[in-house]
């Protein structure tokens, strides 16, 4: 089974930019997008015509939106995490589905908050602060539906940006980093409380366990993305049966700057299932 996470950084674009194309050529079962940024009458469906998009828009024009594309019609869809401050952002989506082969699913898309520096010049505690509530709320939810999708014998997969970079192999320039938003110790501290072998796997990171990168993000500006100057934020974060199926994974990295769908490269695993 493959199974991918994009951040598409407006679907429309990156259809224009080749994101068709990527998944007539990988064929992944599932793909967990974010940052669709689009009203449903205007998706551009014609882009993947054997999959079908289950949608959380938002409420906030132009911005945000995730999605799951599944082969497979889900048994139960749930919008947002249960958070009164969060739900209308389009930042999180959650479907059960039954594969014809291989264990039950609960797959989720999320796109965290960007957040801001806590100081410096473009510091924005705020911004800071309202990131760690959304991670705080965040953490509630993955444990609660974590538990009950093993108590109904469903792997869990929860997939997207993070907007954090978890260790120092997550980005390229860690020491210089130390102080910017995606970096902050409380960041990376919610990340550690998170996982375990118990309970979610960075499945990637297992398959890579002391490789720096597989970079997932990379500015648009200057050479970072000739360079691999970037960072990882993007994550696939599995039940630990599930995270132990992975066979290979990594970023589909494009060969080239004019090549690239969006300034994030999509996140592939194949599972043995």
């Amino acid at each position: 089974m493959r199974i991918a996470s994009a951040n598409v950084n407006g679907i429309r674009a990156a259809v224009r930019r080749g994101f068709g194309d990527w998944l007539a050529r990988r064929e992944p079962d599932v793909v967990a997008v974010q940052e669709v940024r689009c009203p449903h009458e205007e998706l551009p469906t014609d882009a993947w015509p054997e999959h079908r998009l289950i949608y959380h828009p938002g409420l906030l024009a132009g911005r945000n939106g995730v999605g799951v594309l599944t082969r497979w019609t889900p048994s139960a869809v749930r919008m947002g995490f249960g958070s009164r401050a969060f739900d209308h952002e389009g930042r999180y989506l959650e479907i059960d589905l039954e594969p014809p082969s291989g264990p039950p699913l609960r797959i989720a898309s999320v796109y965290v908050p960007k957040g801001a520096s806590w100081e410096g010049p473009d510091a924005d505690p705020d911004k800071h602060r309202r990131k760690l509530r959304f991670l705080s709320s965040l953490g509630a939810h993955l444990t609660r539906t974590r538990r009950e999708a093993a108590r109904e014998d469903r792997e869990f997969l929860v997939m997207g940006d993070f907007n954090i970079a978890h260790t120092q192999l997550d980005l390229t320039n860690w020491r210089a980093n130390q102080r910017n938003s995606g970096f902050l110790p409380d960041e990376r501290a919610w990340f550690d409380t998170t996982l375990s072998p118990r309970t979610l796997v960075d499945v990637v990171r297992r398959l890579h366990p002391d490789r720096p990168g597989p970079n997932s993000w990379w500015t648009w500006r200057g050479r970072a993305f000739a360079n691999d100057t970037g960072w990882r934020i993007d994550y696939h974060l599995a039940s630990p049966k599930l995270a132990a199926s992975a066979i290979t994974g990594g970023t589909d990295r494009e060969p080239s700057y004019e090549q690239r769908m969006s300034d994030h490269s999509p996140v592939v695993v194949d599972y043995r299932v």
